[in-house]
């Protein structure tokens, strides 16, 4: 049986079952999913990942669970080459998806020419959804050669795993905030997929205005300096940071300018703290981010506005900044000099940056 586009009627299912790599899951499987779905009391979507590959097959479960939470979605390591003309490989493969779905199986959807046989060693009904990929028209291999190309057949957890994310951080008036606004305007204006480049504020700076506006309410004339910071107040701060920019990978460009980070988090706590507080080194950590740009403070005038007392600290917080992307590795660029030399330097290393393009490993290799 065919269902064609996979937008017939037909007869229902009991439990269906759609199987694939999903290396990375774009528009074409999850139509291949949603078909099976409204064609099933109940679904099973089985993610086989190889162990040379380069995306987690825990990654690509969580996505596809994401993406599909009305059906059961679980995940096998499968090391077996493919070669659809092999009886011993078939076999290997299908003691691997056994495991995984001991279960009976009325229904076996997919886009490929071995669903017919797979349904059989299933002993299942095949249905073909969208075989030449005509809704669709993009392959797991045309993503991973060129994810910017194919950034509009992939979900947001998809493109939040993949959008290279950078940091411009800096002591208090060294222009953050203005070159991060710029360099977002710059990429938009490139048109196409870029248009859609965001920026990420600093949530730092949100919690401060209240924290100030908090204070006048029991003391009206309360300036900046009469806060007062807890080492507790900075896990909130590089936690809902994170939040942001999760938030922004996901609707925007294959690039995310990010006003400050929750690595910088760590440094300002040392300014208005002390010390350090392993808890927010640990929430710095959990977000991968990929180029910095350190703003110095030479040359740029100090403005107050309101929420900056410390002028005189600048070349400190410069060189802590410095000294922790080096100790912890991180990638960065510093800036100096004009305005527009800062641009036009930050522009050529994230250029440099997209240019390296994405890695995937190549899968196992496949007779077809």
């Amino acid at each position: 049986m065919s269902a064609g586009d996979g937008h017939d009627v037909g007869a229902r299912y009991g439990h269906g079952l759609v199987l694939g790599k999903f290396y990375p899951p774009h528009a074409g499987h999850h139509h291949l999913v949603r078909t099976a779905r409204e064609r099933c009391e109940r679904l099973t979507v089985l993610v086989c990942a190889a162990s040379v590959e380069s995306v987690p097959l825990a990654d690509r479960v969580a996505w596809m669970r994401e993406v599909h939470p009305d059906v059961r979605v679980v995940g096998a390591v499968d090391d077996t080459r493919m070669d659809l003309h092999d009886p011993a490989i078939w076999d290997a493969h299908m003691a691997v998806f056994r495991n995984a779905v001991p279960e009976p199986v009325d229904a076996v959807f997919t886009s490929e020419p071995y669903g017919d046989e797979l349904a059989r060693r299933f002993g299942a009904e095949s249905v073909l959804v969208d075989p030449d990929r005509t809704l669709h028209p993009v392959s797991g291999t045309a993503v991973r050669k060129d994810p910017v190309g194919c950034w509009d057949f992939l979900a947001p957890p998809v493109r939040a795993a993949l959008t290279r994310r950078v940091v411009v951080l800096g002591a208090e008036s060294t222009g953050t905030t203005t070159l991060a606004r710029a360099l977002t305007e710059h990429f938009r204006a490139r048109g196409g997929v870029w248009a859609r480049t965001l920026c990420v504020a600093e949530y730092g700076r949100e919690f401060s205005e209240r924290k100030l506006a908090d204070l006048r309410t029991r003391w009206p004339g309360a300036q900046w300096e009469d806060v007062e910071f807890t080492t507790g107040d900075f896990p909130l701060i590089a936690e809902r940071q994170n939040e942001w920019e999760e938030a922004a990978a996901r609707a925007g460009s294959p690039v995310l300018f990010c006003d400050t980070d929750s690595f910088a988090t760590t440094v300002w706590h040392e300014r208005y703290v002390g010390g350090r507080n392993p808890l927010v080194e640990e929430v710095a950590d959990r977000v991968p981010h990929h180029l910095w740009l350190l703003t110095g403070h030479e040359g740029v005038a100090f403005e107050d506005d309101g929420l900056r007392d410390g002028e005189e600290l600048r070349p400190w917080m410069t060189g802590r900044f410095r000294d922790e992307l080096t100790r912890t590795g991180r990638s960065f660029v510093a800036l100096d000099g004009p305005r527009e030399k800062r641009l036009a330097d930050a522009v050529a290393a994230v250029d440099a940056l997209l240019d390296q393009g994405w890695y995937f490993a190549a899968p196992l290799p496949e007779n077809r």
